[in-house]
């Protein structure tokens, strides 16, 4: 059994032969490797989590052949989902390498393995030539739940479709309008079946990262909420409304709407304001994790280039500063980021702000008056003006 595990470990690992060029990653990793604290990489299906990890051969200065890779959707590992499997590979590579000073185990998909959490943390507080890099798309992956099995014993990096830079350098020629209707999963934009393979991803998304999670019995009512909030990305919405026309509860609803967030489907926007309990008491907005993964899920309302724009600038806020509000008082602040205790208010139009976005900003500046200055994302200045950021 051990040879068997090498055996596909080897189909996985490039002991004889470089991993395949591919698109450098606009993500920042630590500056080194440890075998104290685990780097955990986390992001929706398919967004190119795997090519991620072949890059780090490179980007850390590792020796193919003192590097591991273990897939655990491979499915002939099936039989053998359990942290035992993760003790024979990590030792028979080990004993295969007994010159190595150290190795670097790449453990990918590691979700569905029975008690991975416990076997790792029992590496890290025993360290000593393995480095571990772990990566999954499920939310058992998320750093609260993380953060309670492996105290301070991780670092969580996550990686999103690619932006419209990384776009680039795979089609030169791409236009912003491209971008934002094909959106940014690798492989769908080397595809001529792109559509197809996007539709795909939404069902597979759907059935294995969010429905296993929550226990639904059946994708029916799943599906309609996920695709009711796509449809109405960028307006606030109210749970019991969704709720009564899903014909469900809004404990449902809401349980849903969580366990997509926690696998990478979307996104929810609060209600700005510094106090937690004002925050609750106003509805969110929400945001998928890719326009073209929204156009693919929804009706013709899905080609809305100003939504899409909308949606495409929400991501790229979240990448760079985590938490992404939005402001209503008579008119509406799109976005508002914070650097400390100073919000910044951001809107988003295609070609220019228009008199309703003045006077919202200028509401907003009534009720913040140290505000930083207004930052307006239009389709000719989008994404370099967020770099102002």
């Amino acid at each position: 059994m051990t040879d068997d595990l090498l055996d596909i470990a080897a189909t996985w690992s490039f002991w004889d032969a470089a991993p395949s060029p591919s698109i450098p990653r606009a993500v920042e990793l630590p500056g080194s490797l440890s075998g104290r604290v685990a780097l955990v990489l986390q992001g929706v299906r398919r967004c190119g989590k795997s090519t991620l990890l072949t890059q780090m051969i490179g980007h850390y200065g590792l020796h193919r052949r003192d590097c591991l890779f273990l897939n655990f959707e491979d499915p002939r590992l099936a039989g053998d989902l359990h942290f035992e499997t993760l003790e024979r590979a990590t030792q028979a590579f080990g004993e295969l390498r007994p010159d190595a000073e150290k190795l670097t185990i790449f453990l990918d998909e590691i979700q569905w393995v029975a008690g991975w959490e416990r076997w790792l943390r029992s590496k890290l507080e025993r360290p000593g030539r393995f480095q571990l890099v772990v990566s999954g798309s499920n939310a058992h992956l998320l750093s609260g739940e993380l953060s309670s099995v492996l105290t301070g014993r991780h670092i969580t990096v996550e990686l999103f479709p690619f932006d419209f830079a990384e776009l680039r350098q795979m089609h030169p020629a791409a236009s912003l309008a491209d971008f934002l209707h094909r959106g940014g999963f690798p492989e769908p934009l080397a595809s001529v079946d792109a559509d197809l393979l996007l539709r795909q991803y939404f069902v597979d998304i759907l059935q294995r990262d969010v429905r296993e999670r929550v226990g639904a019995r059946s994708s029916l009512a799943l599906r309609q909420i996920v695709q009711m909030v796509f449809e109405s990305s960028g307006s606030e919405l109210s749970l019991r409304r969704i709720a009564a026309a899903a014909g469900v509860a809004v404990e449902t609803v809401a349980a849903y709407l969580d366990a997509c967030e926690q696998a990478y489907l979307l996104f929810g926007c609060p209600w700005f304001a510094f106090s937690e309990r004002k925050r609750a008491q106003r509805n969110r907005k929400y945001y998928p994790v890719d326009t073209g993964l929204r156009r693919v899920s929804v009706t013709r309302t899905g080609q809305d280039a100003g939504k899409a724009l909308e949606c495409a600038t929400f991501i790229e806020l979240k990448k760079r500063c985590g938490d992404v509000f939005h402001w209503r008082k008579a008119g509406e602040v799109d976005f508002v980021v914070q650097s400390g205790r100073i919000p910044t208010p951001i809107q988003v139009t295609l070609e220019g702000a228009t008199e309703r976005h003045l006077r919202a900003l200028d509401d907003f500046y009534e009720t913040f008056p140290h505000a930083n200055e207004a930052i307006t994302v239009t389709a000719a200045n989008f994404p370099e003006v967020l770099g102002k950021l």
